[in-house]
């Protein structure tokens, strides 16, 4: 049977539901929590498997390998998935011909950013040899892919389909470990196939994207006009996406340039076991945009306060906890090879904290329309990290990366705060715990449990 001959029916999930039929905002931050723990406990193990079984020069060589698909997609995006769940919130009668844009934007710009990463890597990785820098090459080919997906997730969101979006994540991590077990189970483990593993683990949600949005992109053609409207804001948009990228891979791309694979491959270790803390913020901000959007601004901004103030709170609370028992953790789960960073790690816990921090409080400039502000106010904390990598890796190494993150991490939140006073015309945000915070943070996980015993 042809494509054409499918009479696929709508998915309710891209309906635009009323409020009532829409997922509640903290049920859905309690979901995306709980898919986002199950991420990274799932990452967590893949770590231990290839840390353990390549030691840190080999996962080095790894990190090198498959860092660029994800970094150049995220890179390359144009603002495109912030823009596109702005516009489906506030234009949904026309949300086919947004969908069907976005996607197509995405594919060209991931197709364009393919090319140009395989001529600049040989420049870039000239520390590895001719071996790994060949494969990543070859694995660029999974970008425009990484794009398409990237968009996709923030579809399903816009469309307030957060369960879709929550199983769509959880299928990388999941189709990552299972080959990666198997190959150690038979000592098979190289930094090749283990690359090979994390690449061709894009495809799974993949598919799964393309089910959920088939139905509304056959037979439509792309807008120009919603190319426009979907270009208007991301562009504007489009330099917290790059900052956003930057503050999170920016140390990467620079230690693959100054460190030597070893060092890399202890880098990449205590930087994934930090990242973990960030599961709280980033269900926070994957909720907060897409429900924020559309609302008046004293409601965006007690959302976007409070969002902050109980997700800092959780996160401070864990990151003491791996602060103290950091040692035990890295010795038992990732070996002795990696102790050396143990201090750098520490430094990590801070930054961690205070970035998710950050990237929470922007989500009140991007649902007010205001995303340029963010943009010049993060960028100018940014552009302090890069010439002090430049400077500290080569004298401190590993030490040396983290300062300068924290040190730029810092710099952001003093400029996203002000910016709230500055350009919001509003008060400085209040991060100050309350009871009431508590009371509701244990309400919420109450009636998630609920939810799931029902």
């Amino acid at each position: 049977m042809s494509t054409a001959e499918v009479n696929v029916a709508p998915n309710p999930a891209w309906n635009d539901p009323a409020p009532a039929s829409r997922q509640r905002g903290a049920h859905a931050i309690a979901q995306t929590i709980g898919s986002k723990i199950l991420i990274q406990a799932i990452n967590a193990g893949t770590g231990i498997i290839t840390a353990r079984a390549l030691m840190p020069a080999g996962r080095g060589q790894l990190a090198a390998m498959i860092l660029w698909s994800q970094f150049l997609s995220y890179l390359s995006s144009l603002g495109i998935p912030s823009s596109l769940v702005h516009a489906y919130r506030r234009h949904p009668e026309k949300r086919y011909d947004i969908v069907a844009t976005g996607l197509l934007m995405s594919l060209g710009t991931g197709i364009l950013v393919t090319l140009i990463g395989v001529v600049f890597l040989p420049h870039w990785m000239q520390r590895y040899p001719a071996p790994v820098i060949r494969y990543a090459q070859w694995f660029l080919i999974i970008t425009p892919i990484c794009s398409l997906t990237y968009t996709g997730k923030s579809i399903l969101e816009a469309a307030g389909s957060f369960t879709s979006s929550n199983l769509m994540q959880i299928l990388t991590p999941v189709a990552t470990i299972i080959p990666l077990i198997v190959l150690a189970l038979f000592h098979a483990l190289t930094p090749f196939n283990s690359a090979l593993c994390y690449v061709v683990a894009a495809i799974p949600p993949f598919y799964y994207l393309m089910l959920q949005v088939r139905p509304y992109v056959h037979g439509l053609k792309p807008s120009l006009d919603i190319g426009k409207l979907l270009l208007s804001f991301g562009v504007r948009s489009y330099g917290i996406d790059i900052l956003g990228t930057l503050a999170f891979q920016v140390d990467q791309v620079l230690v693959v340039n100054l460190l030597t694979p070893a060092e890399m491959g202890s880098y990449v270790v205590i930087l994934s076991l930090t990242r973990t803390l960030n599961v709280f913020q980033n269900s926070v901000v994957s909720v907060l945009f897409p429900k924020a959007s559309g609302l008046p601004k004293e409601s965006v901004l007690k959302m976007s306060e409070k969002s902050a103030r109980v997700s800092m709170l959780v996160t401070s609370f864990f990151a003491v906890v791996v602060y103290i028992f950091g040692p035990i953790l890295l010795r038992v789960l990732y070996g002795k090879a990696y102790m050396g960073a143990l201090n750098a790690f520490r430094i990590l816990l801070i930054e961690v904290t205070l970035s998710g921090c950050v990237f929470v409080l922007a989500q009140a400039f991007m649902a007010l329309g205001r995303p340029g502000i963010v943009t010049f106010l993060q960028g100018t904390g940014l552009s302090l990290s890069i010439p002090l990598m430049l400077v500290l890796i080569p004298r401190w190494h590993i030490l040396g990366a983290v300062v300068a993150l924290l040190a730029s991490t810092i710099a952001r939140l003093i400029f996203v705060f002000l910016g709230f006073r500055l350009f919001l015309k509003a008060p400085l945000p209040d991060l100050m715990p309350r009871l009431r915070d508590f009371e509701e943070l244990r309400a919420m996980f109450r009636r998630r449990r609920a939810a799931e015993a029902a």
